[in-house]
């Protein structure tokens, strides 16, 4: 539904064109309007009417009723946008505050795991895809995002367009994965299954690309194949690639441009996940003089 359908309220048409004036992402849009509908649903009337008071009271239902903090944070954030920018009343939020997100180490596989999860996905297509996950650190839709022309393998680089935060950026591409997505060119166009200048990893029709939820399937699917027992996600696939790179004494700053963060300390994190890394420490519990 866009803000010239004749079914939208001048009210959510009002949002929805500020925040195409700012270039949301659709996902965003969307989030932010089921945010404001979620608040209008509690209080019963138009969001309009809201006062200080019925903001304050809905942040305490959503804190009573069990709501993660990242899922808070994005309720405030869409509803700071609606009076902020749409009804132009900041001050009605001045009783909303943003909570703090507890920050949890993720969990990665090992080399081993990995290898055996690449190789348990279910056909070349997803093994593959698998592949570029992992070897790149991409994130799924950045996977299924790609085209046959992002790859160069003159300089040996993956063109990420649009990633996370609508960035460009450029991945590595090494060798072993230059030649796996090699082989799948080749199975790939024998079959008819890829256009010219199409998808990297087209769908069941050539003409669409591999849906995130496809990929994740078939990860889930490769993870209880491979008898890996932790909650494996494409995600994880990323994590492990940063702390493998750690693991093998690359600087902390180049894995922080391979992974496309904007502040190293993302990056760092990884080092309290790096186990290796602390195994090559001596504790000073052993250091000390035999007594």
């Amino acid at each position: 539904m866009t803000s010239s359908d004749p079914g939208v309220s001048p009210l959510r048409r009002r949002m929805v064109d500020y925040m195409r004036m700012r270039k949301f992402a659709p996902k965003t849009q969307s989030g932010y309007l089921r945010a404001v509908r979620q608040f209008a649903r509690f209080l019963g009337r138009s969001p309009d009417t809201a006062t200080v008071e019925d903001l304050r009271d809905y942040q305490l239902h959503l804190v009573d009723h069990g709501t993660s903090p990242v899922s808070l944070n994005a309720a405030i954030s869409a509803l700071k946008f609606f009076f902020d920018v749409t009804l132009g009343q900041p001050e009605l939020m001045a009783r909303m505050h943003p909570v703090r997100v507890p920050r949890k180490l993720p969990v990665v596989l090992s080399p081993e795991e990995v290898r055996r999860l690449i190789a348990a996905a279910g056909n070349l297509k997803h093994q593959t895809a698998l592949s570029v996950a992992y070897g790149a650190s991409l994130r799924a839709s950045e996977v299924v995002a790609l085209k046959v022309s992002d790859i160069d393998s003159q300089r040996m680089t993956l063109r990420i367009e649009q990633g996370k935060g609508s960035k460009d950026r450029y991945a590595m591409l090494s060798p072993v994965l230059l030649e796996r997505l090699r082989v799948w060119w080749r199975v790939a166009r024998a079959q008819g299954k890829m256009l010219d200048g199409g998808w990297l990893f087209p769908g069941l029709d050539p003409v669409d690309p591999l849906s995130t939820r496809q990929l994740n399937r078939a990860i889930h699917a490769a993870a209880e194949a491979a008898h890996i027992d932790k909650r494996v996600s494409m995600h994880m696939l990323r994590h492990s690639f940063a702390t493998h790179l750690l693991e093998q004494k690359v600087d902390i700053r180049v894995i922080q441009v391979l992974l496309g963060h904007a502040k190293l300390e993302n990056t760092a994190l990884y080092v309290q996940v790096a186990t290796d890394l602390l195994h090559e420490v001596t504790s000073p519990l052993d250091r000390l003089p035999p007594g």
